[in-house]
């Protein structure tokens, strides 16, 4: 079985079992286990031992997904740079919109070119 930790985890699913199955106190578990006592609560509190996503389930953008649309359709018909889409958009749309915003926005709705290698 393939198991996906994530990076700094300090348990696996085994040990986070025996934590969730235990009646033992929490400090006792967590030096059994060498893990804080804020580890063991926490998966005391969890229905299973999986990690959880670590993406971010709001996206960090300043349009709205009307101007999200408009900025991508000005992007792609006029074939603007990054820098003149701004300008654009600063203007007409969405005043506090930054450069790196724009990139984002417009890497979120390039296409995804899979299995091509550049020769």
């Amino acid at each position: 079985m393939l198991i996906h930790l994530h990076s700094q985890a300090t348990t696996t699913p085994k040990v986070r079992a025996a934590i969730q199955a235990s009646a033992e106190v929490g400090t006792a578990l967590a030096a059994r286990f060498g893990v804080t006592p804020q580890t063991v609560y926490k998966w005391r509190k969890r229905d299973s031992v999986e990690d959880r996503s670590h993406t971010p389930h709001r996206l960090q953008t300043t349009l709205t997904p009307a101007q999200e649309v408009v900025a991508v359709a000005l992007r792609k018909t006029l074939m603007v740079s990054l820098d003149d889409l701004l300008a654009v958009v600063r203007e007409f749309l969405n005043r506090p919109f930054s450069l790196n915003a724009a990139g984002r926005e417009c890497a979120r709705h390039a296409p995804r070119n899979l299995g091509a290698h550049p020769s």
